[in-house]
């Protein structure tokens, strides 16, 4: 998992050409312009997700991993809670893996991490993570715009 502000964003290109591009979709578009919706950077290799929503409780959270592609999750307003928790421990499935939507879902508990506006976070098949929880009770009436890149990796 990486958490870094977009700014930085430079340091991560020699990561990969997909993991570039989406970095550099980050970069160069001004979110607050673009309506929800799915964004196809280089076909189904590397795609963005544009979307609006209201963050959940921390008590609702979903902990989610994918085995086709890496997640490039960018908070472009608001502010959210996100979790993580290596996979390498063996963690129970609550949900099998379903190979349509490319994720499974565990039984886990993990670390929770401010991402605010302009911060982005990469998370690897390697690594188990909860988006989209609220900071705190009144955070979940806050709209958030978020944009996650799916890059290819398998």
């Amino acid at each position: 998992m990486i958490l870094d502000r977009l700014e930085n964003a430079g340091l991560y290109n020699a990561l990969g050409v997909e993991i570039a591009l989406a970095l550099d979709y980050l970069r160069r578009t001004d979110f607050s312009q673009v309506p929800d919706g799915r964004y196809e950077l280089d076909g189904d290799r590397v795609y963005a997700i544009v979307m609006r929503y209201r963050p959940k409780p921390v008590a609702e959270a979903v902990w989610e991993a994918h085995r086709q592609y890496l997640d490039v999750q960018y908070v472009a307003s608001g502010a959210e809670h996100m979790g993580y928790a290596p996979l390498n421990g063996g963690l129970p499935a609550r949900q099998a893996y379903d190979t349509q939507k490319d994720f499974i879902l565990y039984d886990a508990k993990g670390d929770l991490f401010e991402v605010p506006a302009g911060a982005f976070a990469i998370f690897g098949p390697q690594d188990v993570h909860a988006p989209s929880l609220a900071i705190t009770p009144e955070e979940a009436a806050a709209e958030v715009q978020k944009v996650v890149v799916k890059c290819r990796v398998a």
